[in-house]
């Protein structure tokens, strides 16, 4: 192939990994809440569906019922929201198999962390998935997470999520009257986090 054939298939290739980048921004970037990225599949870990990173924030005439979330948790204690009128519920689902859902632990125990040092009336709760109560413990102990998660007990808890959960990992936030007010699938960051609790502690 001479020097111009050359030039044109760098060229050609230039243009088709632009092309790609824009593809991914665009995804990112969906405003569809329920976009969900394409089936994982991660060496031996099982397969998993992983959310985009979509953020969903619902107004409060538009939000459901309250949400019924009980189980036990990682430790055997029974844990339910039961009681936690007017306290704002961050509810987040995950696995210690799913590679997004280590990403983004370190940034969940930093928002709690932060809430606790304010002294806010929120509390966060894991919903733990598709593993034994020993192995979520584990992972939770080895990254020095503070606040509870449900053991998976057959997958019991994820039913009182009203259908918001079709990706792992997904927090929800729920309002004050136990409510689901915003969702974010996939994985995410303390400010995220932050932003979002922000807005529905600053509800009326």
């Amino acid at each position: 192939m001479g020097p111009v054939g050359r030039r044109s298939m760098v060229r050609w290739g230039a243009a088709l990994l632009a092309g790609a980048v824009v593809g991914l921004g665009a995804a990112a970037c969906s405003s569809d809440p329920n976009s969900i990225a394409a089936q994982a599949q991660s060496g031996d870990r099982k397969g998993y569906i992983s959310g985009d990173g979509t953020i969903e924030q619902i107004a409060p005439a538009q939000r459901g019922n309250t949400v019924a979330l009980t189980g036990t948790t990682l430790e055997g204690e029974p844990w339910s929201m039961k009681g936690k009128d007017g306290t704002v519920v961050v509810v987040n689902v995950w696995g210690s198999w799913c590679p997004p859902c280590i990403e983004e632990t370190p940034e969940l125990q930093k928002a709690w962390k932060q809430v606790q040092a304010e002294q806010l009336d929120v509390e966060f709760i894991g919903v733990d998935t598709q593993e034994s109560a020993e192995s979520g413990l584990a992972f939770q102990k080895a990254n020095n997470v503070t606040y509870p998660s449900l053991a998976y007990d057959g997958g019991v808890p994820l039913l009182a999520l009203q259908g918001k959960v079709a990706a792992t990992p997904t927090t929800l936030v729920l309002d004050r009257e136990g409510r689901v007010a915003a969702r974010v699938s996939g994985p995410l960051t303390a400010t995220t986090l932050r932003g979002l609790i922000d807005d529905v502690l600053a509800e009326a």
